[in-house]
């Protein structure tokens, strides 16, 4: 099967949803760090996986409601719920399992550019299950995403150093969730976007409720304000908006136009790390904005009638 060779491009309503999912899902980098962190000045550790299980909790009905207010179907037919399984594996489960862990390890926002990695391995996937065959502009769009990826990276080799581990999981986990991307674009489940949104979500949240009591019952403890605004954040930010608005653009997009299109979330994370957790910023972050936008542009970039 080969891809579709029509240059992408987005829609006004695409892009107003894309802009928020960057603020939202960039700002949620520092907002996860402290969460399972704690405070720069008070570094008090909180369980990550019942960390994750809390914000599913809470978000499961706001994006129940929010289905209901939009008329979009709540129940999922059971002849649908193995591919439903199957998209929450790469899509949620893997993900979310993963990346609450890893980010204990790594250093705040600047753990979403390990995860941001996930454009090239779309492309790998693309080539070697789907033979698929980018164009040009997706050559380039995936190689001047990476060179962005490497700028901010390039004051963390240190400090990645110390925990190998956590950074192959982020890395393991952006490559799962790229084969996800792929999977959830070209199902053939005729449920609604959202509907499927709440279902996946709702499966990982069994999940992480069954891990988190077998690994972490002994550590359970009441949240402290600081973990309280982290789990309202990622229920109502995160799971009811940016989750469903991310489903939307990977299932109405081609896989890689989708993955470019949200580059610029690791560049929100390093940002807004450095506003809230007092990282510093070198020039390598700038130049890594200009490379990100450059790859936005080169795969959503309407062809000139010359062309």
């Amino acid at each position: 099967m080969t891809a579709n060779t029509a240059q992408p491009t987005l829609t006004r309503g695409q892009v107003t949803l894309l802009v928020l999912l960057t603020v939202v899902w960039g700002l949620n980098w520092p907002v996860l760090k402290v969460g399972v962190s704690g405070l720069p000045a008070d570094p008090q550790t909180f369980p990550p996986l019942t960390f994750r299980a809390l914000s599913m909790g809470l978000g499961l009905p706001l994006m129940a409601l929010t289905l209901k207010w939009m008329r979009q179907p709540l129940w999922l037919a059971p002849a649908h719920w193995p591919q439903m399984l199957q998209l929450s594996v790469p899509n949620m489960i893997v993900w979310h399992t993963v990346i609450i862990v890893a980010v204990q390890s790594l250093s705040s926002g600047r753990a979403a550019i390990l995860a941001y990695t996930m454009p090239a391995f779309v492309l790998i996937w693309g080539l070697a299950l789907y033979r698929e065959r980018p164009t040009l502009r997706q050559w380039v769009g995936v190689g001047a995403a990476t060179v962005g990826v490497v700028f901010l990276l390039s004051h963390e080799f240190e400090r990645l150093s110390g925990a190998p581990w956590a950074a192959m999981q982020m890395v393991g986990a952006a490559g799962v969730w790229a084969l996800g991307t792929h999977m959830l674009r070209k199902t053939t489940c005729p449920a609604s976007t959202m509907t499927l949104a709440l279902w996946m979500t709702g499966v990982t949240f069994v999940v992480l409720c069954i891990l988190a009591a077998l690994v972490e019952s002994p550590q359970w403890r009441t949240p402290p304000a600081h973990v309280w605004f982290g789990i309202v954040y990622n229920a109502v930010g995160v799971f009811a908006f940016a989750h469903t608005v991310w489903f939307y653009l990977a299932r109405n997009l081609p896989p890689l136009a989708s993955s470019i299109s949200v580059m610029l979330i690791p560049v929100m994370g390093v940002f807004s790390g450095a506003v809230f957790l007092g990282e510093p910023l070198h020039w390598q972050d700038l130049a890594a904005v200009v490379m990100i936008v450059l790859a936005i542009v080169a795969i959503h970039l309407k062809r000139s009638s010359s062309s």
